[in-house]
């Protein structure tokens, strides 16, 4: 049987190995794109054999003739696309791309603003949306543990239908537990036919016994036990996911702002890629009559042809940088009904001016942080569940007094000539029970201790992380509004420079390679200056970010 097995591993091996390679080789056509692949292995009879192998794969087929052949039908397996009719056409939309900009672009007046953006966020984000239904797991949670405060009710029958003693005995009752520990109890029972002398006790009068009582906790279990420890610490499991969902709204957010500004300075790097094309284009009228009267030789004109040709390629590329740039935000900006919306360049608005930082705030933008903060929220609720804990260890060190009372009633004639079922009966118990040693209480306190003190150390470490994170994006905000200044002063001075070389031009003291130079230079200048008015934006985010600016009311549990 092993030499049957061996060459058959060794041949699926084969296969599985030309399957990896095909996949490996296979690349997906676009960017972005879903890639689908196609898992097609060798088919049996093509993987080269030995004469070892031949014999033995004869004498397995021999064999198991439908076993072979479900194997080579399983080896010739293709993966089928997924068909079109299983996608949901309610909830996959496909937004419309909107048509690139036009010659001599400008953003708009009053386009898209940001808080366009961070409102459908809140509104209809999937992934909020999804976070939210974290407040009815914890719910549900909370829910079965009040699940142990439920009613119960209990009833059997027990009959001894054959023998010496026939007995029937039927009963029902109803227990409900206590909010502060014990239980109430009540319940009918009857007992009929002829009962052992030491089970008479089993055996009612005709109408049968009604019985009523209750227990209660003396000491242990008496101000906690497992089932209110369980619904406590259920009841602040409700309130921890709300720092969860505060976490993940704040990462949205700085998400969506980080598309939005992308956006923007992409259409901001649009409307340089515009100006310089218009630039060279321009210029080749003029340069054309200048040639065709003899003031300019022939090979002026071709390179500002070629100047032209590769400026209208950088347009190209920064239509497709743009698009892309709206494609990215659509995931973030949608409608009321939380389908996602490219935004159209007609909507794409300048950068707003800069805000001067007041670097006296960050000492009281820091403490903001910490009272905010969603983390420091989540370790509060942590204390308080630990602190749970350590009072249910606590209460496993007392000793466990149960007085349980119970009163009983018979009704009906009478089964004895003694009458012995028909007065009231009560009783009271007392139950006692005293672990000595005490170990699982003891383990529980020192590990639960344990736990706060990590937790407290955990809490230190967390507060001054926060602190730093704040203070850190205090600085790149300060950093990069200076560095913002400093570039727009530079786009002046390239811009400047460029001009006079083109005046220059114009009046025959200067040639096109020097025009070109200014011109790119001035072009550096421009869209260095976009990216240090993204970088202070992406940092106004951060900062954001970091005082937990973003919140959503909390869930009001029952």
């Amino acid at each position: 049987m092993l030499r049957v097995w061996i060459p058959l591993i060794a041949a699926i091996a084969v296969g599985c190995a030309g399957t990896r390679q095909k996949v490996s080789q296979s690349q997906p056509e676009t960017v972005g794109s879903i890639a689908r692949v196609t898992l097609e292995s060798e088919p049996f009879e093509a993987i080269e054999k030995s004469e070892l192998q031949l014999t033995s794969y004869r004498e397995r087929e021999a064999s198991f003739p439908e076993a072979s052949q479900s194997e080579v039908t399983a080896s010739s397996q293709v993966m089928s696309p997924i068909p079109s009719e299983i996608i949901n056409e309610e909830t996959t939309t496909i937004p419309e791309i909107p048509p690139l900009p036009g010659e001599d672009f400008e953003p708009a007046e009053n386009g898209i603003v940001l808080e366009d953006i961070i409102n459908a966020v809140y509104q209809s984000y999937p992934l909020l949306e999804a976070a939210l239904y974290s407040r009815e797991v914890a719910s549900g949670d909370r829910l079965e543990t009040l699940g142990e405060f439920d009613r119960k009710l209990k009833a059997g029958t027990e009959n001894g239908p054959m023998g010496y003693y026939k007995t029937y005995r039927q009963h029902i009752g109803l227990i409900q537990p206590l909010y502060r520990g014990g239980e109430v109890f009540a319940g009918y029972r009857i007992g009929r036919g002829s009962f052992q002398p030491w089970y008479l006790e089993r055996q009612t009068n005709e109408g049968g016994e009604f019985k009523a009582g209750f227990s209660v906790p003396l000491s242990r279990n008496r101000n906690i036990d497992a089932r209110r420890a369980a619904l406590w610490r259920a009841t602040y499991g409700v309130e921890a996911v709300e720092p969860d969902i505060q976490a993940q709204l704040i990462a949205f957010v700085q998400e969506g702002t980080y598309a939005y500004w992308d956006w923007v300075a992409e259409g901001a790097k649009l409307v340089i890629a515009d100006r310089i094309l218009r630039l060279a284009q321009d210029r080749t009228d003029r340069i054309r009559s200048q040639v065709d009267n003899g003031f300019l030789d022939p090979p002026e004109l071709t390179d500002n042809l070629r100047l032209v040709a590769e400026r209208l390629g950088k347009r190209a590329f920064a239509e497709r940088k743009l698009q892309q740039a709206a494609i990215k935000l659509s995931l973030y900006y949608r409608d009321v009904d939380g389908k996602p919306l490219i935004p159209d360049s007609e909507n794409l608005p300048r950068f707003p001016e800069l805000e001067n930082v007041n670097s006296e705030r960050v000492a009281l933008d820091a403490k903001l942080a910490l009272e905010r903060r969603p983390e420091i929220y989540a370790i509060n609720l942590l204390q308080h569940q630990l602190n749970i804990d350590h009072s249910e260890a606590l209460n496993d060190t007392l000793p466990s007094v149960d007085l349980v009372m119970a009163a009983s009633q018979d009704v009906g004639l009478r089964t004895s000539q003694k009458n012995d079922k028909g007065p009231f009966e009560l009783d009271a118990l007392l139950f006692v029970e005293v672990p000595l040693e005490r170990r699982k209480a003891r383990g529980k306190i020192q590990s639960v201790s344990g736990k706060i003190s990590q937790l407290n150390a955990k809490r230190k470490l967390m507060e001054e992380k926060i602190v730093v994170e704040v203070e850190s994006a205090f600085a790149g905000l300060i950093g990069a509004y200076k560095q913002a200044k400093q570039a727009e002063k530079a786009v002046g001075y390239a811009e400047d420079l460029a001009r006079r070389e083109r005046r220059n031009f114009e009046e025959g003291l200067s040639d096109l390679l020097k025009v070109t130079l200014r011109e790119q230079y001035a072009v550096e200048s421009a869209e260095k200056a976009v990216d240090a008015k993204l970088l202070y934006f992406k940092e106004q985010a951060d900062y954001r970010a970091a005082l937990a600016q973003d919140h959503l009311p909390q869930f009001a549990a029952e």
